[in-house]
């Protein structure tokens, strides 16, 4: 899995693309704090190598907790910037820090 983080000089924004690694998945989203925990319109897209792939604008010196939606189960990021308890979760978040 990876996050590659591109800042914008002309805009307060950074590209975030997120890559999962997923070949027997058949779909994967990113969802988090930052689209209200929803898999509308974050779907990332399968590449021919197996990666699924996506890039999303997002505000600069934020802080956004999130997962993967692999298949149906959420799976967290193993290059977050770091993890947070979500107790309305039960469960470890990731965190990107922007």
């Amino acid at each position: 899995m990876g996050i590659t983080k591109q800042y914008l000089k002309s805009k307060p924004i950074c590209k975030v693309t997120f890559s999962v690694p997923a070949e027997d998945a058949k779909k994967v989203a990113v969802v988090g704090d930052f689209n209200n925990w929803s898999p509308k319109g974050s779907a990332l897209k399968k590449l021919k190598n197996g990666t699924f792939k996506g890039t999303f604008d997002l505000p600069k010196e934020g802080t956004y907790e999130f997962k993967y939606i692999v298949d149906g189960n959420y799976v967290n990021e193993a290059e977050a910037d770091r993890y947070q308890w979500n107790e309305f979760a039960g469960a470890e978040n990731s965190v990107l820090e922007l």
